[in-house]
């Protein structure tokens, strides 16, 4: 019996609708690929990604409200697994590849240059196909910018509105990611949530202090002091390998 080949699902970005159908008359010449959606805004993008999961993504860098940066951002560990950044502006390509992005398509391009960059995803798509993907870093969009931080790095992260703060050593980062997204990436066995707005590393975690109001303090190696709450608190002592003498 003849085997179903399976196609690379692919994703395209970009706020121009030529374009758009450029990427997606060049694609479409090769059987190897399906294309899943094409979306013209960083916002459609996010949705369409995290519900359609394609391995292969073409994000245009330079969209109104969300532009390709933001999308990574806000996507954290679900990245497809290759991204290919396509653009006007070459002063973008630099941040582009420190961002995550496997290749770099500067408008116009010739089909030459975009069977490589497509050459190249296909490789790297082959290659992750058996090799589930850890979180190792977050990016991070500042003013200009995206920069990353090591998941080893973190001592503790906090809620701050629509955001979580980042605390590395005496740096804090400030990252769009919501503390439910963060605590569901995050490593269980190193990570543990101790308050509704608070997730610790556990290797930082020094002692757990009992105050004077009978609610338990987290005391850690740089001297920060987080209040644990109830709630986890008996999943914190289950992971520092405590038992819980409180009888409550």
């Amino acid at each position: 019996m003849e085997s179903v080949q399976i196609k690379i699902r692919t994703l395209i970005v970009d706020d121009e609708p030529l374009a758009r159908s450029n990427l997606s008359v060049l694609l479409r010449r090769d059987p190897e690929i399906e294309i899943v959606g094409e979306c013209g805004s960083g916002a459609d993008a996010l949705t369409e990604i995290r519900r359609a999961l394609p391995q292969l993504v073409f994000l245009d860098v330079q969209m109104p409200e969300c532009d390709g940066f933001d999308v990574l951002e806000r996507l954290g560990n679900n990245l497809p697994a290759a991204i290919v950044f396509v653009t006007a502006y070459d002063q973008y390509a630099l941040r582009a590849f420190e961002a995550g992005a496997l290749d770099y398509l500067l408008k116009p391009f010739d089909n030459a240059r975009f069977d490589r960059a497509l050459s190249r995803a296909k490789q790297k798509i082959l290659r992750d196909k058996d090799s589930p993907r850890k979180l190792e870093r977050l990016a991070v969009k500042s003013v200009g910018q995206v920069s990353f931080v090591k998941i080893s790095e973190i001592d503790w992260i906090e809620a701050a509105d629509y955001y979580a703060c980042l605390h590395t050593g005496p740096r804090t980062h400030l990252v769009r990611r919501s503390m439910s997204e963060l605590e569901q990436e995050l490593d269980p066995a190193v990570f543990c949530r101790v308050h509704r707005s608070t997730i610790v590393n556990l290797s930082r975690v020094r002692s757990l202090q009992l105050g004077a109001d009978g609610e338990y303090e987290v005391l850690l190696e740089n001297g920060s002091s987080l209040r644990l709450s109830r709630r986890y608190r008996k999943r914190l002592q289950s992971s520092l390998g405590l038992r819980d003498s409180s009888g409550s």
